[in-house]
């Protein structure tokens, strides 16, 4: 059993996470085995995320320090917090995608930028292409023209260099 102490560290760590973290999503694990918990940790620590598991009266009170409003203890289960401090996507992507893979893990909320989610906007969230996949977007968006371009100029050469290839073959 944990003392006050512990229960106040707990809750104010967690709190700190919360205010620099871009993206939080909130998960019931219940049923989730020892060995799924730890793919779930070992997947999201790869990206850089942290998974913490506290109560949610803990929960409650690093939100209100963190000047979040909402009320973890409607949501149903045991509640997993993941916390994301570089990606706003990256944590709703691999939740999405684990908890398609396994029944047991449901998402039951997130935060983003302050404000509390829904289950539906985190789905909607994960849904969303990474900065990565947006860049390289915007980066093939840019070139297709310049491609485009060079292409039309290589066709009027090897057009041109085929016409004097022909003329000189009559000649």
């Amino acid at each position: 059993m944990q003392t006050r102490q512990q229960k106040e560290v707990i809750a104010k760590e967690l709190a700190k996470k919360i205010k620099g973290a871009k993206a939080v999503v909130f998960s019931d694990f219940k049923g989730l085995t020892m060995k799924d918990m730890t793919a779930l940790r070992s997947e999201l620590r790869a990206e850089k995320i942290s998974l913490k598991v506290v109560k949610k009266t803990l929960i409650n009170i690093a939100l209100k320090e963190a000047g979040v409003e909402a009320d973890i203890l409607k949501m149903e289960g045991q509640i997993a917090v993941a916390v994301s401090d570089k990606n706003e996507v990256a944590a709703a992507k691999i939740m999405s995608k684990f908890s398609k893979a396994n029944n047991n893990l449901k998402m039951t909320g997130g935060i983003l930028e302050g404000k509390m989610l829904s289950v539906e906007d985190v789905i909607a969230l994960s849904k969303l292409p990474s900065k990565e996949e947006l860049l390289a977007k915007f980066v093939g968006a840019i070139n297709a023209p310049i491609s485009g371009f060079v292409n039309v100029l290589a066709g009027n050469l090897s057009g041109f260099v085929r016409a004097l290839k022909a003329v000189a073959e009559k000649k």
